[in-house]
């Protein structure tokens, strides 16, 4: 089954979500705000989008720029910061099977629906 980790204020989740509705497979919608996924879940899903959690990051929040911008920081350090806010989580991650991707652009998507 697909899984998205999906924030619907972003247009680029919605427009994915609604790709993957579209494709008529069964999927599951993570709404990753609302419940955040542990560490375990966000050290098991960046081995599967093959990056290093780093690139996880949203980098232009106000909360990463503010308080962890400019520290020296290990990769174990920033999926607990992660796992403590969300927010910083880029989206939407298309999941299918043991493959993953940070779908930004619809050709991402495809690539693993």
């Amino acid at each position: 089954m697909i899984q998205i980790y999906h924030n619907s204020r972003c247009s680029k989740s919605r427009q994915c979500l609604s790709l993957i509705e579209n494709s008529g497979k069964k999927f599951e919608v993570i709404k990753y705000l609302e419940n955040p996924p542990p560490i375990a879940e966000l050290t098991e899903l960046i081995s599967k989008l093959e990056i290093a959690p780093l690139d996880l990051v949203r980098k232009k929040e106000k909360i990463w720029i503010e308080e962890f911008k400019n520290k020296v920081l290990s990769p174990k350090k920033i999926i607990e910061i992660m796992a403590k806010n969300p927010i910083l989580i880029e989206r939407p991650i298309v999941i299918n099977g043991t493959k993953a991707v940070v779908a930004r652009t619809i050709e991402k998507a495809l690539g693993i629906i």
